[in-house]
């Protein structure tokens, strides 16, 4: 699933030179990097004999999209609980949830606060009708599969070490959207397997505080090293870099400075972003580098999808 890098037009006085990784290009659900992440999940489902799907997220979500998809494609029965934002319209639609819906997928709103009763009355509500259920996250809480999807990214990596070695460039900073951790977890796992010299820089668009997210992030890379039998460095949580100052005041928050970015980017590039995800991610890149007064380097932007929300911020659109 190798996807293109491409070197962007990005005018700066420092010399930045900025490429981006498509991961919106993977030729699965309209791309972006919930394919690799949704077929890890997917994947471990079948492996663990489970025959339908519950997933967890908001009406935004790439990840519920993705999933809703592959079980469409392969028969299986897929449950979507959709929460909303503090403060959010409820029952937003966007075109993700649309096309959860178009799929097939059956969408359980519940409360923010409501989230583990929820988990834990669709899983009884299934199993009492023969099902074996099986929750992306793990528990209702949201514990114990933190390491399923990290070999995405670990593989996702190994791609750009290829591609750098290739054409004789070495990225200085990789920077992304950084939401439940998944693709952080597989980059940073892939940096420490293959001594990349990189700093990794998860843009934080989530509602989710510091220091659940770190402790999430960590979990998952420990997991996934034992899982592999491979050794864990000691301090392998210094290599973690999670920038919470760009996420506004959540997920799903925006501005126009974000919105101004979007419709730049695209005017100047063709590249499209979006508010929830990679919009947000670009512009704290912008602001990253100009604050940490970065100069004469590479830096790699992980484009990681979301095209329906792009068309959803488009004039007319219900973002």
């Amino acid at each position: 699933m190798n996807t293109p890098i491409q070197k962007l037009d990005f005018p700066n006085n420092r010399n930045v030179r900025l490429y981006c990784k498509r991961e919106d290009l993977l030729p699965f659900s309209l791309g972006g990097n919930k394919v690799r992440i949704g077929r890890a999940f997917f994947n471990d489902m079948l492996e663990k004999g489970k025959d339908c799907m519950i997933v967890y997220g908001n009406s935004r979500s790439n990840l519920c999209r993705v999933l809703a998809n592959l079980c469409c494609a392969h028969k299986v029965p897929c449950y979507m609980i959709c929460s909303g934002e503090a403060g959010e319209e409820a029952g937003i639609e966007t075109n993700n949830s649309r096309l959860m819906k178009w799929l097939g997928a059956e969408v359980i709103p519940c409360e923010k606060t409501n989230i583990a009763q929820t988990v834990e009355d669709t899983m009884n509500r299934l199993t009492a009708e023969g099902k074996h259920p099986y929750y992306i996250f793990g528990d209702k809480f949201g514990i114990g599969n933190e390491g399923t999807p990290v070999q995405a990214y670990v593989d996702g990596y190994r791609e750009i070490r290829a591609w750098e070695e290739q054409e004789g460039i070495l990225f200085s900073h990789i920077f992304f959207a950084s939401g439940t951790g998944s693709t952080q977890c597989g980059l940073v796992s892939g940096k420490i397997l293959e001594q990349g010299p990189e700093k990794i820089v998860g843009i934080s668009i989530s509602s989710r505080e510091y220091d659940r997210a770190m402790n999430v992030m960590q979990t998952g890379i420990r997991e996934y090293f034992e899982k592999h039998h491979l050794e864990l460095p000691e301090h392998f949580a210094k290599e973690l870099h999670l920038e919470m100052a760009y996420r506004q005041a959540g997920y799903g928050q925006y501005d126009d400075r974000i919105m101004h970015v979007i419709r730049e980017e695209f005017c100047r590039n063709g590249l499209p972003l979006d508010p929830t995800y990679t919009g947000k991610a670009f512009w704290g890149m912008k602001e990253y580098i100009e604050e940490h007064h970065l100069e004469d380097c590479d830096v790699l932007f992980l484009h990681t999808g979301g095209t329906p929300l792009f068309y959803d911020c488009l004039p007319g659109g219900t973002l």
